[in-house]
């Protein structure tokens, strides 16, 4: 197909296409939506720079996986947005880390642990999509800084 042209007619559904041909496959995917937030926080038992009370523009990456339900969709993005706001932006957008955690040192490691378990944790008690697992959470401190935690290392270790 080359070149630009309008479409004639839009499907419908169980006219064009059967709701049964919707879920094209039964495989596992994964989905994955990014999310910045602006925090500040510091370190302690650290001598550099990052001991002084600071700030950065954090950037999350989320990939869950599971199996697609009858109209092939896994989790619909604007659900991890919402999950993301309700149960863990909360905590960390515009907020003092130090505070608003557990107690920790306020580490990018240790803070991308915290949000693997806050989102493993509302799948487990949501179980509204078939099989939604936690896959990896990877967490950019700066542009070219991140920690990740991934799922194999969470069940194993």
């Amino acid at each position: 197909m080359t070149g630009f042209r309008i479409v004639d007619k839009l499907q419908k559904i169980d006219e064009d296409i059967q709701s049964s041909q919707l879920k094209y496959h039964s495989k596992r995917v994964l989905v994955s939506k990014e999310f910045t937030f602006d925090a500040a926080h510091h370190l302690h038992n650290y001598e550099g720079k990052c001991k002084n009370l600071h700030g950065h523009t954090y950037r999350a990456v989320l990939g869950l996986s599971g199996y697609t339900d009858e109209r092939g969709l896994m989790i619909d993005f604007g659900d991890i947005k919402e999950i993301w706001k309700q149960k863990i932006e909360i905590y960390l957008d515009h907020h003092y880390l130090n505070e608003t955690l557990p107690a920790m040192n306020t580490t990018a490691e240790n803070i991308v642990v915290w949000v693997y378990e806050k989102l493993a944790e509302h799948l487990l008690d949501e179980q509204r999509y078939n099989g939604a697992r936690v896959e990896f959470i990877r967490l950019y401190e700066t542009p070219t800084s991140y920690a990740e935690a991934r799922r194999e290392w969470m069940e194993v270790e």
